[in-house]
């Protein structure tokens, strides 16, 4: 066991025998030797509720799968959602033994501090740390730019007159985020309560959106469901534009992370964020294969939902099902309640993962984004860059046909590198040695598979995610996230070697 190890299981001892009851503060000495304060805010039941919600999986899934319905059809939908369930699951097993072992906000760049060769053990956790930041910030915009779209698509369809414009979904973004802030910085003692609420009107609505649309709708065959193949992407290679179609249900699939980001804001984490992981993965996992498969029994006229004006297939499919307007913007309620919802959650880890990774000064300016509102107990320095930096990437949405496609792709892309980094080295260490001294949770015989089959599976969605979705490609429809994250990369590499590597010596911040 290295020095980094022993300081590991040091701190978790120390916090397991601190422990105190819910909603009491713990404290947490930073890097710099100041005195930060987060309140445990949060019970394991609002923990599960953050989780599950912020990646909303069957209401995600209505609203993405048009891109898997483009560059696949049902095949690549359906087979593409089963192997994505089943890598997601392998990974998820492999962060969540992790996650028992080092519960902490900064969550990926902590585990590859410890699991990665001591020499580079610095710079790989420091490179982990930016991806897994932008990962986040991205997935936060993805669902905030979604729910405006959606509305967008509700007024096109209420007002036929209506010319919609990019720079109008873009405001209704911003008015979202507003809302994710003001939840997270003066609603904050009411988000517990929303998180419990926004979870039983999740499990709730799936069932008063899946009947009238099963019940009213006309039924494809199960021949077409389960063997009919479309390609409409543009790219001559089928095998190519079923891999793109993976897009929908990597997205729909991804962030079940965001526990570990809240984890010093929770009561026994070692315990409790493996259980919370695995149980927003077979909760979210089931309800969305439910619907896709409804979805995909009740397409109806595929050629008018794929050329919607609304901009959104789901929309059409329940014009085309009710034959009417009010009916419609019903039964799409739910779709935008939650993905506005689902960015309170999304906002507080993704803001928590900047502010330990500023914490442990990964960032410029880290002094700054690292302190700890005293009365309120909150990072809000870290959250009010948040929302600034989600602004800006919002207005990537006014330059480009395929915006929200792009920051899908980097908020996947952003995430699952995150996440194939540490699992990796897990695998590594478990062939090389020596052994981790584990937390309550272990995978055992089965960690080594199960590392390596998640390794498979991100390695091959971060190098498929990065292809444009559409051929030919043009200014407007180009995925942009490679752009975005090739720069994050590079300029981590940069101010590495301008001062990272002088300032940063690991996020092990707990003596």
């Amino acid at each position: 066991m290295d020095n980094r190890e022993s300081k590991l299981v040091d701190q978790r001892e120390k916090t397991h025998e601190s422990e105190e009851p819910y909603n009491l503060e713990r404290n947490a000495t930073l890097a710099h030797g100041d005195a930060s304060e987060l309140k445990k805010r949060f019970s394991s039941l609002n923990i599960l509720s953050v989780c599950v919600t912020l990646m909303a999986t069957w209401e995600a899934t209505g609203a993405v799968f048009a891109g898997g319905l483009v560059a696949g059809g049902p095949v690549a939908l359906l087979y593409g959602y089963i192997l994505a369930l089943l890598g997601t699951m392998a990974t998820c097993l492999s962060l969540a033994e992790l996650a028992s072992l080092c519960p902490a906000s900064g969550g990926q760049n902590e585990w590859t501090y410890i699991l990665a060769p001591e020499r580079f053990a610095a710079f790989f956790s420091w490179l982990t740390g930016w991806i897994t930041t932008l990962g986040w910030l991205s997935l936060t915009a993805s669902a905030a730019l979604l729910g405006g779209l959606q509305i967008q698509g509700l007024a096109v369809l209420n007002h036929p007159e209506y010319v919609p414009q990019r720079w109008h979904g873009t405001f209704i973004y911003w008015a979202i985020l507003l809302v994710a802030y003001l939840v997270n910085t003066i609603g904050i003692k009411f988000m517990p309560l929303i998180e419990n609420g926004v979870l039983l009107f999740h499990v709730l609505t799936f069932l008063a959106v899946l009947i009238p649309l099963v019940v009213l709708s006309p039924h494809k065959s199960a021949e077409y469901v389960f063997t009919s193949f479309e390609n409409n992407s543009g790219w001559e290679s089928n095998g190519v534009a079923w891999c793109l179609g993976l897009l929908s249900a990597t997205y729909v699939l991804v962030g079940y992370d965001g526990s570990c980001h809240l984890s010093e804001e929770m009561h026994n984490p070692s315990v409790i964020l493996p259980r919370v992981m695995i149980g927003t993965i077979l909760i979210n996992g089931t309800l969305g294969l439910g619907f896709l498969f409804a979805l995909l029994f009740c397409l109806g006229d595929v050629e008018s939902v794929l050329t919607s004006t609304t901009g959104f297939p789901i929309i059409q499919i329940f014009y085309n099902t009710t034959g009417s307007t009010s009916a419609t913007t019903a039964l799409m309620m739910p779709f935008i309640i939650v993905a506005v919802a689902s960015t309170f959650g999304l906002l507080a880890s993704a803001s928590r993962t900047f502010w330990a990774f500023a914490r442990d000064k990964g960032l410029p300016f880290s002094t700054f984004f690292a302190h700890v509102d005293q009365n309120s107990a909150l990072p809000n320095r870290s959250i009010g860059f948040s929302i600034l930096f989600l602004a800006l990437l919002g207005l990537i949405n006014i330059g480009s046909t395929t915006a929200f496609n792009a920051i899908v792709s980097l908020s996947v892309v952003g995430l699952y590198t995150s996440y194939l980094i540490p699992v990796l080295l897990h695998a590594i260490r478990r062939v090389r040695g020596p052994q981790l001294k584990y937390g309550p949770f272990q995978l055992g015989a089965f960690g080594l598979p199960l590392n390596i089959f998640a390794v498979i599976y991100s390695t091959f969605i971060v190098i498929f995610l990065f292809f444009p979705p559409y051929m030919p490609v043009t200014a407007q429809n180009m995925n942009y996230a490679c752009v975005v994250f090739g720069f994050v990369v590079l300029f981590s590499i940069f101010w590495w070697f301008v001062r990272g590597r002088t300032t940063y010596s690991g996020p092990i911040h707990n003596e």
